[in-house]
């Protein structure tokens, strides 16, 4: 993954953040939105993309558009490198492949220590009950 290449496609855009605020709020723009064209991006490989599309199909628009937002702060410069940190862990976290799990089998003496567990915990049970008077 070329991290340079992926920033230098990436593009922003402020808007007004949401939600209660004073006077301020309605003048400036700190919120900011990220988008990132995943199928037209030169960054990547096609092996990144495929996984990529697979992996975030919940999260992409119809035309393959990775839409990221952020107003933590006040600040839109601060928000634009939340943004791209957060994009760049999703892109990371998604890329990982995960090991294949190999099949095991227990050892005999794994399987006996189970059954004589198994075996002593039944006796102790049998121990509990009422003893049958004849």
């Amino acid at each position: 993954m070329n991290r340079e290449g992926i920033i230098q496609e990436l593009k922003f855009k402020a808007v007004r953040s949401s939600g209660a605020g004073g006077q301020h709020v309605n003048k400036v723009s700190s919120k900011v939105e990220l988008t990132f064209d995943l199928e037209n991006s030169m960054a990547l490989t096609e092996h990144e993309k495929n996984r990529l599309l697979k992996k975030l199909s919940s999260k992409l628009s119809k035309e393959n558009i990775l839409l990221m937002q952020c107003e933590e702060t006040r600040s839109q410069h601060k928000n634009k490198e939340l943004v791209i940190k957060k994009f760049l862990e999703t892109l990371e976290a998604n890329l990982v492949v995960p090991k294949r799990r190999r099949k095991t089998k227990p050892s005999r003496s794994a399987i006996e220590k189970r059954l004589k567990g198994k075996k002593k915990a039944a006796l102790k049970k049998v121990n509990r009950s009422k003893p049958k008077l004849d």
